[in-house]
């Protein structure tokens, strides 16, 4: 009887009475072995040559995808902007090391079996990743770590080893980063209070506007500015306002002075009366807001800083 293999791993089922010479030559390369790779087996497949990789299985021999952990190398970039990686579509637990080099921050590898839909693999992340019966290719998810019901998760300490973060876990991180860290989008606490240690400081940066005759703000970048006129000047609406914003603006005149400030109709002031600016050369004025509304900011002008 000729042997057959097993569906997930594929190892060697040897028949009645086949190899009566090499019966335990078989049973230790292609069924011992395998085992051994399926459960602990490290190899590298190298990307950047295609922008597909299919790795091949063989029934009862070495090959690639039989091993638990396949780290991708390689450089992704140039002509391939994307790099899939095929595994083969039958139920398996994989663990993928990217350790590719980007050309670009907008590269991708990906892993997926012919049938399913892909998954990307961060550059420099370490995903366990899971083939189901169908083909799809899932990754271990917040849950699955622990975020959103955890009181805090240890994801290690390089950035490549965070994973996403939802917007209402963030109140489970937990961290202890002596350098610069960054986050995106919008945070909102509904209870509670924000503590600042102390030997920690908040602080937000002043951002230089450009003089012209109507000068222009975005809100959205921060909320102190500064600008120096260099002429008569209006001020005008800022972009991007968002009610409940305050901040400040210094308003500094050149080496010449005697400059004038006009304010669009969204600049309101107390008593209804528009302030004017200090006029001696290299004056500095500060006008204080506060956003009552997108198209409504209260204002207060502190005039003539000095010393």
């Amino acid at each position: 009887m000729a042997s057959t293999y097993t569906t997930r791993i594929r190892l060697t089922k040897q028949g009645d009475g086949d190899n009566p010479n090499s019966w335990g030559t078989v049973l230790n390369n292609g069924v011992i072995s395998l085992v051994d790779d399926a459960i602990a087996g490290y190899t590298t497949v190298v990307l950047g040559a295609n922008a597909t990789v299919t790795l091949s299985a063989v029934d009862g021999g070495t090959d690639v995808p039989r091993n638990a952990f396949l780290e991708a190398n390689g450089t992704v970039g140039g002509a391939h902007t994307t790099i899939t990686m095929i595994i083969p579509n039958v139920t398996k637990g994989y663990v993928i090391n990217n350790q590719t080099t980007y050309t670009t921050t907008t590269n991708v590898v990906k892993v997926k079996t012919a049938a399913g839909d892909g998954l990307t693999v961060a550059q420099g992340a370490i995903s366990q990743i899971v083939v189901d019966t169908d083909g799809s290719v899932y990754s271990t998810n917040a849950a699955g770590l622990g975020l959103g019901t955890a009181a805090s998760v240890d994801v290690g300490v390089c950035a490549n080893n965070v994973p996403e973060v939802s917007a209402a876990d963030l109140r489970y991180v937990r961290t202890s980063v002596t350098t610069d860290a960054t986050v995106r989008g919008n945070i909102t606490y509904e209870a509670g209070s924000l503590k600042i240690g102390t030997s920690a400081r908040a602080y937000n940066p002043i951002t230089t506007l450009t003089d012209a005759a109507s000068i222009t703000s975005d809100f959205a970048v921060g909320n102190n500015f500064l600008v120096t006129l260099g002429g008569n000047r209006t001020l005008a609406a800022p972009s991007n306002a968002v009610a409940g914003q305050s901040g400040c603006i210094y308003v500094i005149q050149d080496g010449t002075g005697s400059r004038t400030l006009g304010y669009n109709t969204v600049w309101q002031f107390v008593s209804g009366t528009v302030p004017t600016l200090s006029t001696g050369a290299n004056d500095v004025d500060m006008l204080v807001y506060m956003a009552r509304s997108a198209t409504t900011i209260d204002a207060v002008l502190l005039k003539n800083f000095d010393r």
